[in-house]
């Protein structure tokens, strides 16, 4: 038994010294190539069995030829783990670099297409994440490219909504001004009536530009929705007898939810306005509000006829219109990219959807708190 303990002891200081060793050599070559650290690595298992022959042998006195025996199997082994060792290696390597190579591609701005060769799990799983992470950087290049091609139209869009009316601003005050317009009292109307459309130009903007800067100040209170859709209805009225438009709003529960009342005000102006405008004289547009499963449902439907199906996921875009017209009815564009903000900000969504005769409009809140 005493020989036994003596053996292993020999055998774990001449492993150990070399294991500390080798450990060392680990340290000082790390920003080295993998074959190298796995040549080291192979090196340190050899050696480490060798230096505690070797010390077994000194302490046990074993015959010279016995001790050659043991040296030339263990150098044996050497010479085929360190070969071993190289060559897993130099394949571990190679498929790092078709990794690297792959990777540099898709962060050049390029697609992530994976080595077709084989690779270890760990390389396997990388590849996985760089896939995922390049299918996301896509995405998010393609919504960064949509966005840029938004704003730049919005930027023309706008601009030709305010050369128009200033250009008759200006025709008009210089008729004032000459003594030649037939009646100023009409003509002072329409100014009032083109500075009015000017400034909810530039609320919107204003409004608009707060939302995508994510500074849209809110005051939440708890609210029922059946005194929101009333002032909202109340408020389009005149509009809705100008047009010829019947006004429906008797499915509207009283659920109460947490929202800033002025700016869902606005959600519900800008949703019932926009409807109006797009239904033929003597439609419907009915309004109603239900309790969901996932919170509360506020709907607008109207009897516009629909819209393109190719048109449904631009409906909420900045500067749609559904129109290359840019007059009224057609407006500026953003006022369905407001009501989306807000509800955003609320953390609610927007949808809509053809329905028969014309489309659906949906805003989903959070409800309430009991």
């Amino acid at each position: 038994m005493r020989d036994t303990l003596l053996i292993a002891l020999y055998a774990f200081l001449g492993a150990a010294a070399t294991g500390l060793a080798g450990a060392a050599v680990l340290r000082l070559i790390r920003r080295r190539s993998l074959t190298t650290s796995l040549a080291v690595v192979a090196a340190v298992g050899v050696v480490a069995m060798l230096a505690g022959t070797m010390a077994v042998a000194q302490a046990m006195f074993l015959s010279s030829h016995d001790l050659r025996v043991v040296t030339t199997v263990v150098a044996m082994a050497a010479v085929v783990s360190l070969v071993t060792a190289l060559l897993l290696g130099r394949w571990v390597v190679a498929r790092s670099r078709e990794l690297a190579d792959a990777a540099r591609n898709f962060g050049d701005g390029g697609s992530f297409a994976a080595p077709a060769s084989p690779a270890t799990a760990e390389l396997d799983a990388l590849s996985r994440e760089l896939a995922a992470t390049s299918a996301r950087l896509a995405a998010s290049r393609e919504r960064e490219r949509a966005l840029e091609t938004s704003r730049r139209e919005l930027v023309a869009w706008i601009s030709h909504d305010l050369r128009t009316p200033l250009a008759g601003l200006r025709a008009m005050s210089e008729a004032l001004e000459d003594g030649v317009a037939a009646d100023p009292d009409r003509y002072l109307k329409q100014i009032r009536t083109e500075v009015e459309r000017l400034n909810d130009m530039v609320g919107d903007l204003f409004e608009l530009s707060r939302i995508h800067a994510g500074t849209l100040p809110l005051s939440p209170a708890r609210i029922s929705l059946y005194d929101l859709v009333g002032d909202a209805l109340a408020g389009v009225g005149p509009l809705a007898r100008e047009h010829g438009v019947r006004l429906v709003g008797d499915r509207v529960e009283p659920v109460p939810v947490e929202v800033d009342g002025k700016e869902m005000s606005r959600v519900l102006a800008n949703l019932l306005v926009n409807a109006i405008r797009r239904t033929p004289a003597d439609g419907t547009v009915a309004i109603a509000a239900e309790r969901a499963p996932d919170g509360v449902v506020l709907s607008v439907t109207d009897s516009c006829g629909g819209i393109p199906e190719e048109d449904l996921p631009r409906v909420f875009d900045t500067g749609w219109r559904g129109t290359d017209a840019r007059t009224p009815p057609a407006g500026a564009g953003l006022g369905l990219a407001i009501v989306r903000g807000i509800v955003e900000a609320h953390q609610g969504r927007t949808t809509v959807r053809n329905i028969p005769g014309g489309c659906r409009f949906e805003v989903t809140l959070p409800a309430a708190e009991a």
